[in-house]
């Protein structure tokens, strides 16, 4: 499903952000990607979502060599992709409804369509009759839930969370991932950029542990540093 093989990127500034990089994750899989700030977590995820290439090797999703996808492409590709941020990305002035509404017309589904999905889209991240309100009316758990909810309407082959608990208390943090566990068993892959280590060292999934644009360590059932 992913598949780096020898990649290295280099920004213009000679900062080599990953160095001669190999992994695959296949389709199913609940990966953890950790590491300290520069570590290389970034520029992963943005060659994953083409907004990068390799300096060199080659990057494959879904069978396909994307090293040099035509942009006109790329589109195509990101529609398979569903991403959670750190900071939610809700528009203020629309309510949980509208926020999703937004984005279904923008990606062209129909007035009809977008009615039937969304219960089901807010019944996925047990938002049921939240439909009216508001961001700031919903705690930090909620809007994330929001997100993650935004992200899976696409039904996205894989899910990329970066640093998703990243602004929550450890309890909402432990329910948000516990959404995303359930999504990975509904058949979504999950990648899931983490610093939180009792996140971690609790679901005991596969890590991916890079350190100055190596990977110095890939565990399954792994936990946050090295048994």
């Amino acid at each position: 499903m992913v598949e780096f093989k020898d990649v290295s990127k280099m920004y213009k500034n000679n900062v080599l952000a990953l160095d001669n990089i190999n992994f695959k994750i296949d389709e199913g899989e609940f990966v953890f990607v950790i590491g300290e700030s520069g570590a290389g977590k970034s520029t992963l995820l943005k060659l994953i979502l083409k907004e990068e290439n390799p300096t060199s090797g080659e990057l494959y999703l879904f069978g396909d060599n994307i090293t040099k996808l035509r942009n006109r492409r790329v589109p195509i590709l990101r529609k398979q992709i569903g991403v959670v941020f750190q900071d939610f990305r809700l528009i203020d002035n629309k309510n949980v409804y509208g926020n999703l509404q937004y984005v279904m017309e923008i990606l062209g589904y129909s007035r009809r369509y977008i009615k039937r999905e969304i219960p089901k889209l807010l019944e996925k991240v047990n938002l049921l009759g939240k439909e009216k309100s508001y961001p700031y009316q919903l705690s930090g758990g909620e809007q994330q839930r929001v997100s993650i909810a935004r992200a899976l309407i696409v039904k996205p082959k894989i899910l990329i969370a970066d640093e998703p608990t990243g602004n929550l208390d450890p309890k909402t943090a432990d329910d948000i991932v516990k959404a995303l566990d359930q999504i990975n068993k509904e058949g979504t892959t999950v990648i899931m950029i983490t610093h939180e280590k009792t996140i971690v060292d609790s679901m005991k999934k596969r890590v991916i542990h890079l350190e100055k644009g190596k990977i110095i360590r890939d565990e399954k059932g792994g936990k946050y540093e090295e048994n």
